[in-house]
C-alpha cells in the first residue's frame, strides 16, 4: 500500500453509461475500492435506452493511479466510459481570477466621472502629491505577485508561462484570506538585474510586492535590493511565510512538551530560501543552538570556500561549536527537526537519535522529508506541509494577514518585528488548554486568523517605525 494518501488534487470525474440492471454500480465501487481510490459524488445524469448515465467522482494518489482506476472500470462488461475529466484541470480552464468593477459604468454621468473628463482632475491631484495614489487608486489594496518561474513548488525551473497557475492561485488566496487585490506577474527573464528593474518599474501601481518561486540564492539579493530601493513592502513568501508559520508551530509545540526555545537544540534540513529565513526568525526569537544541513552535511566554517553568501551567513550565525557530519549525526540529542528540502531525505534513524519528546516538521510537498507513518510512536509531535495530516504548516496562515496589516499601516517594509508578531498571533490563536500533539497550529480555514495577524502586524509596523498611516 502506498504511503501517499488520495487527494482532491488528483480527483477525476467519469461519465459512465451503465447497463440498467442490478449490481452494476456495486461492481464499479468495488473496483474503485480494490484500486484504493476514494469515491466521492455519484450523480445520475440521464437514462438513455438501456443505459443509466452517471457521473462518478474519484480521488486518486497521482495521475498514474487515476488512469489505473479508469482503465480497470473500462474493462467491466456493460460499462461504457464516455469521458474522464481531471477536476483540477477543469478548475483552471480560462484562469482562476478576474477583474471586477467596484462601480457600474451604465450612465453618461458615471462614464464622465470614472473616465474622461472627470478622471483628469484626479490625475492632476496625484501629480501634485504622489501620496494621494494610496487613497485615489487601487494602490492602497494591491499586491504584485512576481515570479520568474525558476523555483515553482517542487517542480523546479519551469519558466514564467508554467508558473502562471501558481501565481493566479496565490492571488486567489490574497483575496480570500486578506481581501487584497493581487495580480500575477510572471517575468520572462531570470536575470537578477532585469528582475529588479522590472519590479522597480511596476512598483508605482502597487502597495506591496510579493516575490514568489524565485530560486535561491538569487532570491536573497533580489529581495534585499528591492527592499532598499522601494518605499513599499517587499516580501519573499517562500522564505518568510514559511518561517512565520514554522515559528508559530514551534511556539506551541514547545508549550505542549514543556520546553523553552532558548534551551533546545534545533536541526534544519535544507539551506535554501526557507531554511535561511527559518533560521533567522528562530534566532530573533531567542534560539541559541541551531545546526543547518545541506546535501553535503552540516554547514560549518570549515566549508567556507565552497559556500555561497547565504550559506556563509549560516556558517557564521549557527553551529556555535563548528560541528560537521551527516543529518543523522546532527540530530543526535536534538529537540526540534525542521525539514525544508525534498522528499524522503530524512532517515528514521535521525529521528531515533533525537532527544526525549522529539518534534519533527517535515515540510516538503507533496512528499515530506519523512512520511509521518514512519515515525509514529517515535516523534511526539509531527507537522507537515500537507492538508491530509494533522498540523499543516501552510503559508496561507501568514501572508494574507501580514500584507493586510502592512497595507493598513501603509508600511514601507515588512521587518523582523512584524514577522515575529505575525508568528505569535498565529500561535496565540489556539488557547493553551486546547493545545495537543495533533493541534499546534490553526487550520487555514479557521475564521479570524487573518484578522488577528493583520492587527498584530499593523501594531508592530507602528512600534518599529515603518508605518506611515495615522493609527
Amino acid at each position: 500500500m502506498s504511503d501517499i494518501q488520495t487527494s482532491a488534487s488528483y480527483s477525476f470525474t467519469m461519465r459512465l453509461y451503465i447497463e440498467n440492471k442490478p449490481g452494476m454500480l456495486a461492481k464499479i465501487l468495488n473496483i474503485i475500492a480494490e484500486k484504493q481510490g476514494d469515491p466521492g459524488a455519484v450523480d445520475v445524469v440521464a437514462v438513455k435506452g438501456k443505459y443509466k448515465v452517471r457521473d462518478i467522482t474519484v480521488a486518486a494518489r497521482d495521475e498514474h493511479h487515476s488512469k489505473d482506476i479508469a482503465n480497470a472500470i473500462k474493462k467491466i462488461d456493460g460499462i461504457k466510459v464516455r469521458n474522464v475529466s481531471d477536476r483540477t484541470f477543469l478548475l483552471h480552464l480560462g484562469g482562476k481570477i478576474k477583474i471586477q468593477n467596484k462601480v457600474p459604468v451604465d450612465t453618461r454621468d458615471a462614464l464622465s466621472m470614472a473616465y474622461t473628463p472627470g478622471v483628469g482632475r484626479v490625475c492632476m491631484a496625484i501629480a501634485e502629491d504622489k501620496e494621494k495614489a494610496h487613497t485615489l487608486t487601487i494602490k492602497q489594496n494591491s499586491v504584485a505577485v512576481v515570479s520568474d518561474g525558476s523555483a515553482v513548488l517542487g517542480l523546479g525551473n519551469i519558466g514564467p508561462e508554467a508558473a502562471m497557475p501558481v501565481m493566479e492561485g496565490k492571488a486567489m488566496l490574497f483575496k480570500e484570506f486578506g481581501d487584497i487585490d493581487a495580480y500575477p506577474i510572471c517575468l520572462d527573464t531570470q536575470d537578477t538585474e532585469e528582475i529588479i528593474r522590472a519590479v522597480e518599474m511596476i512598483a508605482p501601481g502597487f502597495g506591496g510586492i510579493n516575490l514568489e518561486d524565485i530560486s535561491a540564492p538569487r532570491c536573497f539579493e533580489i529581495e534585499d535590493r528591492l527592499k532598499a530601493k522601494l518605499n513599499i513592502p517587499v516580501f519573499h513568501d517562500d522564505q518568510h511565510g514559511t518561517a512565520v508559520v514554522a515559528m508559530a508551530a514551534t511556539i506551541n509545540a514547545l508549550k505542549v512538551i514543556g520546553k523553552k526555545l532558548k534551551d533546545i537544540s534545533i536541526v534544519i534540513v535544507g539551506a535554501g530560501a526557507a531554511g535561511v529565513a527559518i533560521t533567522k526568525i528562530l534566532k530573533d526569537a531567542g534560539s541559541e543552538n541551531i545546526l543547518v544541513t545541506d546535501s553535503k552535511g552540516i554547514i560549518n566554517k570549515n566549508r567556507w570556500d565552497e559556500l555561497n553568501d547565504s550559506k556563509r551567513w549560516l556558517a557564521e550565525n549557527t553551529n556555535p561549536n563548528n560541528e560537521g557530519g551527516t543529518v543523522i549525526e546532527a540530530c543526535k540529542g536534538t529537540d526540534l527537526l525542521i525539514g525544508v528540502s525534498g522528499p524522503n531525505i530524512i532517515p528514521v534513524e535521525a529521528v531515533e537519535n533525537m532527544a526525549k519528546d522529539p518534534i519533527v516538521f517535515a515540510l516538503a510537498n507533496p512528499v515530506p522529508e519523512i512520511m509521518p507513518e514512519k515515525i509514529q510512536g517515535i516523534a511526539r509531535i509531527i507537522a507537515t506541509g500537507r492538508s491530509d495530516y494533522p498540523n499543516q504548516i501552510n503559508n496561507v496562515l501568514a501572508f494574507p494577514g501580514i500584507f493586510r496589516g502592512a497595507l493598513d499601516a501603509r508600511a514601507t517594509d515588512i521587518n523582523e518585528q512584524m514577522k515575529l508578531a505575525a508568528a505569535r498571533a498565529i500561535a496565540e490563536f489556539i488557547d493553551d488548554e486546547d493545545l495537543s500533539e495533533e493541534y499546534i497550529i490553526p487550520s487555514v480555514f479557521t475564521k479570524g486568523v487573518g484578522r488577528k495577524v493583520a492587527k498584530a502586524v499593523k501594531e508592530a509596523a507602528f512600534e518599529s517605525g515603518v508605518a506611515r498611516r495615522i493609527s
